[in-house]
């Protein structure tokens, strides 16, 4: 099993980033998804979740309205897309599916002026 994040970087605030997370070695469509981060000397939380076949997504309280989590089942492949980002949105993103796997290396997101 393998989990790519990509997509990160630096923005400024009220800007926005697109994440991915390319997923191999499981049957991609038969999992839901989700997305988690990870904010310096915080525990990981979950972000926003995805059932298997897209039909569903929920999100933490603070992301609503603002974060979009969709998937493309024929390319094994997981998205989020944050707007109006904020300082707090800044840590490490990470995807999984659920039940939980391996851990990937994650992406940063840094939201700075």
């Amino acid at each position: 099993v393998q989990l790519v994040e990509s997509g990160g970087g630096l923005v400024q605030p009220g800007g926005s980033l697109r994440l991915s997370c390319a997923a191999s070695g499981f049957t991609f469509s038969s999992y839901d998804m989700r997305w988690y981060r990870q904010a310096p000397g915080k525990e990981r939380e979950a972000v926003a979740t995805i059932s298997s076949t897209g039909g569903s997504a929920y999100y933490t309280d603070s992301v609503k309205g603002r974060f979009t989590i969709s998937r493309d089942n024929t390319r094994n492949t997981l998205y989020l897309q944050m707007n109006s980002l904020k300082a707090e949105d800044t840590a490490v993103y990470y995807c999984n599916r659920l039940p939980g796997t391996n851990w990937g290396q994650g992406t940063q997101v840094t939201v700075s002026s």
